[in-house]
């Protein structure tokens, strides 16, 4: 029971003073494992965070193998940088995106990482293999029938129902086929007795949906997921922790979305990461 476990995290602590674990303390708990898989919503800075926090703490224990970020291109790293590097250098090392990815978000972690030694990783599938796999109907045959399916309701979901149905099976292609480079980058990444922390958004993280799915069963991962303003209810399919952080200011992030999908564009292939709870995937 995976979600009363969530919601009772801190209630068990030992004696009627002393502090509950820490967000950070809940994470190091499910060590040892080889990936760490930290799923986001995009606009919640706690989030941003206990990603932060998760990569000192591994820092700190010299336990840190890489950072994988959904939000640089696989092939874009920061191996050669020094721990000095400036953020400006780091940017330009993994053709940072910051219309897409306010880098003021994700600064604080990737700095995190880099100033400690360790590489930085783009693991996000470059946009010209993304109009290649939106054509590739072997794609469809990764998930199972059940899971395929709900794959196409969380992108109806995801996109507030904007999207044409007609697409809905090109995106979920591309869906996989981004989760399967965020999963080889982080495979290769691996070092024995080391964490390869794995930053995407949530959608790409659920254990029978995404990232997970692309690794033998005996390959060692867990599943973070961190919810905003909602219940952290999940099952045992979705992630080995879920973190309730508070809600954020309202927003109608469907609105946002069609505002977006209403500009004219050439690039079918790349979907936009849209600004909140709308587009976990």
């Amino acid at each position: 029971m995976l979600a009363l476990a969530i919601s009772m995290a801190g209630c068990g602590f030992a004696g009627p003073h002393a502090a509950p674990p820490s967000r950070a303390d809940q994470v190091m708990a499910l060590l040892p494992t080889d990936v760490l898989l930290i799923g986001e919503q995009h606009d919640a800075p706690d989030h941003q965070r206990l990603q932060r926090q998760a990569v000192q703490a591994l820092a700190e224990r010299h336990q840190l193998a890489a950072l994988v970020m959904e939000m640089a291109d696989a092939g874009r790293s920061t191996d050669g940088l020094p721990r000095q590097a400036s953020p400006g250098q780091v940017q330009q090392a993994l053709a940072w995106q910051d219309n897409a990815w306010p880098w003021e978000r994700y600064a604080p972690v990737v700095m995190a990482a880099v100033q400690a030694g360790v590489p930085v990783l783009g693991g996000n599938l470059p946009r010209p293999a993304m109009r290649d796999a939106m054509r590739d109907s072997r794609w469809d045959a990764h998930l199972p029938g059940d899971a395929l399916r709900r794959q196409y309701q969380a992108l109806r979901d995801g996109h507030c129902g904007l999207l044409p149905e007609s697409q809905i099976p090109g995106m979920a292609r591309i869906q996989i086929a981004r989760d399967a480079s965020m999963a080889r980058v982080a495979a290769a990444a691996q070092q024995p007795g080391r964490v390869v922390v794995l930053v995407a958004g949530s959608g790409h993280v659920v254990r029978s949906l995404g990232i997970p799915t692309h690794w033998p069963k005996a390959f060692r991962s867990k599943v973070v997921v961190a919810q905003a303003g909602q219940p952290p209810t999940a099952g045992q399919d979705m992630a080995d922790l879920v973190i309730a952080t508070p809600a954020l200011p309202p927003e109608d992030h469907c609105a946002a979305l069609q505002r977006s999908t209403a500009q004219p564009s050439d690039d079918v292939a790349a979907p936009r990461p849209a600004p909140g709870p709308a587009a976990a995937p």
